[in-house]
């Protein structure tokens, strides 16, 4: 699974999934023993993450929103993806 970006513990990953029953737009974020899948206003769709590092992972996303559909875009399509810088 690529790996867009990493900050403060947070790796945050971003694949095509083939027969998901994901229909929108979203990304995977792994904290320790934590994972939760988030669309790109920073919501949490489905998994767990502590508040702390949800708010920054929301943060980020606000932040990158344009990059996150361009790189949806991109992995739809079967093109390779590119970083999105962390958060600072």
């Amino acid at each position: 699974m690529p790996t867009l970006s990493m900050f403060f513990g947070i790796i945050i990953r971003m694949f095509k999934e083939a027969n998901s029953h994901h229909h929108i737009p979203h990304f995977h974020a792994e904290y320790g023993e934590y994972e939760a899948v988030f669309d790109f206003d920073g919501n949490v769709m489905e998994g767990s993450m502590p508040k702390r590092q949800r708010k920054f992972i929301s943060a980020w996303a606000e932040i990158h929103k344009d990059e996150l559909e361009a790189n949806w875009k991109l992995l739809c399509e079967g093109e390779p993806f590119f970083k999105i810088e962390p958060l600072r």
